[in-house]
């Protein structure tokens, strides 16, 4: 641990809200993360950032890390694995996750806390907006993909489940639960919210508490991720199921292309330069399956 936070001034003495934060080779985003952090409408002294470092090569700390943020050091591998051990030393009501590269609107925190008045320790998670945004005047075709795709986190919802790059859980149920699926690389959200679920605590939309993710922009970012998320889901669930991904991985994605053309937001000239984009990732994730069939180790970042 390299720092401390400030000492609770909130109502019952505890904080609200511990902000966990897994960082893997993203520490040159801390910066803009944690200005928009400070930027919330909610009082800094009633929410903890906990930033907790996974392995990374090098780690360049901001230098003028807030007062309520604490840095630490999770040696298990996966982002999962690291939101336990920085769950274990939380100390707010709520556990609100968030990616290295999310940059949550002012109303972030004051939104969750809205949704989260009256309600008891296992009552429901929630789950906030996300937007995918591009960053450039103009966005380039990995962009253009990115943002079509989107992560729909309402749909998510209705699913059972949402994306811990904006996920709020109540603290006494994360740990009664026993937290993550810590040898999870991908997924575990899906899987934990489901676990919640089951046990007589559901999710819950709150379009308020809204993050933006900026557009991976780059071949190379948006590959990553498609192996990471491949290898989550051959590798997660019992047999039957990863043979279900399998079968899923090998057919064309014409569901999501389909899915893609669907959004209306966007021009048509963007969705079909998003379902181009859709299929060279195909061959990508068949090229992942047959690797990972091989022995390969699965995908992290």
């Amino acid at each position: 641990m390299l720092s401390s936070p400030t000492v609770s001034k909130c109502e019952h003495g505890r904080r609200r809200f511990s902000v966990i934060v897994p960082i893997y080779e993203h520490w040159h985003l801390v910066p803009h993360l944690l200005a928009c952090l400070q930027l919330q409408t909610f009082p800094d002294d009633c929410f903890e950032i906990i930033l907790v470092d996974n392995g990374s090569s090098s780690i360049l700390l901001p230098p003028d890390l807030p007062a309520n943020a604490t840095v630490l050091h999770c040696l298990i591998p996966g982002s999962y694995a690291a939101r336990n051990f920085a769950a274990d030393h939380a100390t707010g009501e709520w556990l609100a996750f968030i990616d290295a590269d999310c940059l949550p609107t002012p109303e972030w925190l004051e939104g969750l806390d809205e949704a989260a008045r009256g309600l008891a320790a296992t009552d429901a998670l929630l789950a906030g907006a996300i937007d995918v945004i591009h960053t450039s005047e103009k966005p380039n075709p990995y962009e253009i993909y990115d943002m079509v795709r989107g992560i729909p986190q309402e749909r998510y919802v209705t699913r059972g489940y949402g994306a811990t790059a904006n996920l709020a859980v109540p603290t006494e149920l994360f740990r009664q639960l026993g937290g993550f699926d810590g040898n999870r690389f991908s997924g575990g959200d899906a899987e934990f919210c489901r676990r919640a679920g089951s046990m007589g605590s559901p999710i819950r939309y709150v379009p308020r508490a809204q993050v933006n993710h900026p557009a991976r922009a780059t071949w190379r970012e948006i590959a990553t991720k498609a192996r990471r998320v491949k290898g989550g889901q051959i590798a997660a669930g019992d047999l039957a199921r990863r043979r279900l991904w399998i079968a899923a991985t090998i057919m064309p994605p014409l569901r999501n292309a389909w899915c893609l053309l669907r959004n209306s937001r966007y021009s048509l000239i963007s969705r079909m330069i998003a379902i181009y984009i859709l299929h060279l990732l195909w061959i990508v994730e068949l090229r992942e399956l047959l690797r990972l069939r091989r022995g390969g180790q699965a995908e992290r970042r």
